[in-house]
């Protein structure tokens, strides 16, 4: 009778849990209705936001000028959010977009005055400008509880070192004004020399005055003085039906594992959909809480996680039935089962979350974002999987459903001889990537790039236009079929709100194509009026994907000594970074074969395979570590290797298919360009799995006897 008691109360506790997320994140709390899913921040492509275009004072700025102010100008519209674009048209503009934003005035005045910036002395002389700054911020000194102290940090590049060393030596005693958009901002006096390059600003009486001041000289240390020629507020990129359709597909997903996990696992799997249900609540409230910009990508990517998140169920209940299978009683199953997938699932989580925080550290943009919004998934997965999941199954067990026949049996199966076969395996995975550097080197003399690169990595051309009716959703799919009919070529449109006008962007056009356009939007619109064409530079910088390389890179490295530390050997670590390597690879293959447009998402593709494919990997490695330390003496390395691969195969499969079923959704309800992100994804998925199961256990063993032979030579 208590163990019943036990069990209703953790199902009341369970339930309150989901009442309680269903109502934050259904209605909200208070009047701002905080942790509600309609106030999940959308990006430009669903929700568009605020559209400010920039002209440089300088008639004719070199190409390097503009280079470094983009850069500088993308650093201060990223503070705001992550998501956001900044892109050069033509020769000396430069266009930000900020999403979800509807007051400009607001977002000018975060961004700042891009005026010019002097620092000047008492007789008015220019001794170092904005150039010379690398960054300004406000801090807040506590040392004094009594007295509280505003300041602003400044340093100084190299060459502005050496000036404000001697500015700072000849002007002990006196005041240095520092101006701004000929305003004097701020006339701080100087105490003394100052030559390591960095300055405080003292002063200051509120953090908010620090803080306007910081963002003041951050602005004005661009290495251009820019006047904003246009400020507006436009519409999304792709619309609701596109937000709908993955959506939808989110939820079909969702009830399709829902049901596999049912059938497949029974009372556990019962405990794994209800887990999944507060996973998703979580993820809803959080993504809120951390004020989460959501692309459509990013949104693809919190459907993907749902997937994921079965993963760790997969591999505890698993596990349940394997001791049920070798004579264990229901309880100790229950409570060896998650004894011993816990170190798997903590492993693959970690080298994940890893990955995570070094893209977060290192990344920018979408990057950035993408490794918050992965982070967040794997701790609540974690949460659910190893807290919520056994919470439920204890009280299922406590209620009285407590046969073997309500959790199923691990049937017994024959080692596969992976290991013998691993040539191969490894064979075809060379046919593979030999395809992969094929099909790069002939796109390159076809086309001139090994992949079909989209708007935000090369650019393009945008075209704004004037109407006389009102704009709407439908006035974006006309013109963007328009644009298809007449030069060929995909066009990403989005309102001007309250101007009736529409911006058109595309790939780059040549002269004869632009007129052709020009003269076919005259003629259905009736336009009298010239329309306005101008080249864009991509929006994703050269600093941005070198960003994301090292990123990964250093990623990778991290998670191969964490698996080489983890697993008290090398050739674990080793082989599981070529294993990620071989997917990636067979990933660009996809891209470069079918041509599909490569922009943000592609990376947003690659960094989840990079996160998703070493789960697999941890989960067969930590087997063939447990085997091994419980091989017998008339067993061999190669048998150790098949019977873990077997043993977890099921495993392998099944997380595989749970995950595919929130892809597939994506790719048959998805617009256009979720297609483009989830098919290649699709691909990796499966990759992974074949990578994981044929690829990483064989050459493990492969490293492992090749080295062994090595010592026993010498």
């Amino acid at each position: 009778m208590e163990k019943k008691r036990k069990g209703v109360l953790y199902l009341i506790v369970i339930a309150a849990i989901i009442a309680v997320l269903a109502v934050v994140a259904g209605i909200g709390i208070g009047k701002e209705h905080k942790g509600s899913a309609k106030n999940i921040g959308l990006g430009l492509d669903l929700a568009g936001g605020v559209s400010i275009t920039y002209e440089t004072v300088k008639s004719n700025p070199t190409e390097q000028q503009m280079t470094d102010t983009i850069s500088k100008l993308r650093m201060r519209a990223e503070a705001i959010t992550s998501e956001s674009d900044v892109y050069q048209e033509g020769s000396n503009r430069i266009t930000v977009n900020i999403p979800g934003e509807k007051d400009a005035d607001k977002i000018l005045q975060k961004l700042g005055k891009a005026g010019a910036l002097y620092f000047k002395d008492e007789s008015g002389n220019i001794l170092l400008d904005g150039s010379h700054i690398t960054t300004a911020s406000a801090g807040t000194d506590n040392s004094n509880q009594a007295n509280i102290s505003y300041y602003v940090s400044l340093k100084f590049n190299t060459k502005g070192t050496k000036l404000f060393a001697e500015a700072t030596e000849k002007n002990q005693g006196k005041n240095i004004a520092i101006e701004y958009d000929g305003e004097v901002k701020s006339n701080p006096t100087v105490k003394n020399a100052i030559t390591n390059g960095e300055a405080q600003i003292t002063g200051q009486k509120t953090l908010e005055e620090a803080e306007e001041l910081a963002t003041t000289i951050r602005i004005g240390a661009l290495p251009l003085e820019l006047k904003e020629i246009r400020s507006n507020v436009i519409g999304a990129k792709l619309g609701v039906e596109a937000l709908n359709t993955s959506i939808l597909a989110g939820a079909i997903g969702l009830g399709l594992i829902f049901i596999f996990m049912l059938i497949f696992y029974r009372i556990p799997g019962l405990a794994a959909d209800i887990a999944l249900v507060i996973y998703v609540g979580l993820t809803l409230v959080v993504l809120n809480g951390f004020d989460v910009i959501l692309t459509l990508p990013g949104i693809a990517g919190v459907v993907l996680s749902i997937g994921m998140a079965v993963d760790a169920n997969v591999i505890i209940y698993s596990r349940i039935k394997e001791e049920i299978s070798s004579g264990a009683s229901i309880k100790n199953a229950i409570d060896t089962g998650f004894g011993k997938a816990t170190s798997a699932i903590l492993d693959g989580n970690i080298t994940t979350l890893i990955a995570a925080a070094v893209l977060w550290l290192k990344g920018s943009g979408t990057v950035k974002g993408f490794a918050q919004t992965l982070a967040i998934g794997i701790i609540l997965s974690l949460f659910t999987a190893l807290v919520i999941s056994k919470i439920i199954i204890k009280a299922f067990y406590y209620l009285g459903i407590n046969k073997e026949k309500y959790y199923g049996l691990q049937k017994e199966r024959k080692s596969f001889p992976f290991v013998k076969h691993k040539n191969k395996f490894f064979l075809l995975s060379g046919v593979l990537v030999a395809a992969c550097i094929g099909c790069l080197i002939f796109n390159k003399s076809d086309i001139g790039n090994i992949f079909n690169y989209g708007l935000d990595f090369k650019g393009g051309t945008v075209t704004e236009i004037y109407l006389e009716d009102k704009v709407d959703g439908s006035t974006v799919e006309g013109v963007n079929k328009l644009v298809k009919d007449t030069v060929g070529v995909e066009a990403q449109s989005a309102i001007v709100e309250n101007e009736n006008a529409v911006i058109i962007q595309t790939e780059e056009l040549s002269q004869d194509k632009r007129e052709k356009l020009n003269k076919a939007i005259k003629e259905k619109y009736q336009l009298k009026d010239d329309i306005s064409t101008e080249s864009i530079s991509g929006s994703v910088s050269d600093e941005m994907k070198s960003d994301a390389i090292i990123a990964v890179v250093i990623a990778t490295i991290c998670m191969l000594i964490y698996i080489a530390i983890r697993f008290r050997d090398i050739t674990f670590g080793t082989s599981a970074v070529i294993a990620l390597l071989h997917d990636v690879i067979i990933v660009i293959l996809v891209y470069a074969a079918a041509r599909i447009s490569v922009g943000n998402t592609f990376i947003a593709c690659m960094l989840t395979i990079l996160g998703y494919s070493i789960n697999a990997t941890i989960v067969i490695f930590d087997r063939i570590r447990e085997n091994k330390a419980a091989m017998s003496k008339s067993e061999t390395l190669e048998t150790v290797v098949n019977k873990s691969i077997t043993q977890t195969l099921s495993r392998s499969i099944n997380t595989t298919l749970t995950t595919f079923f929130m892809v597939l959704m994506l790719v048959i309800l998805g617009v256009e360009s979720i297609r483009e992100f989830t098919i290649p994804l699709m691909v990796g998925i499966i990759c992974g799995a074949y990578s994981s199961i044929f690829i990483t256990g064989p050459l493990w063993y492969t490293f492992k006897t090749t080295f062994s032979r090595k010592k026993e030579v010498k």
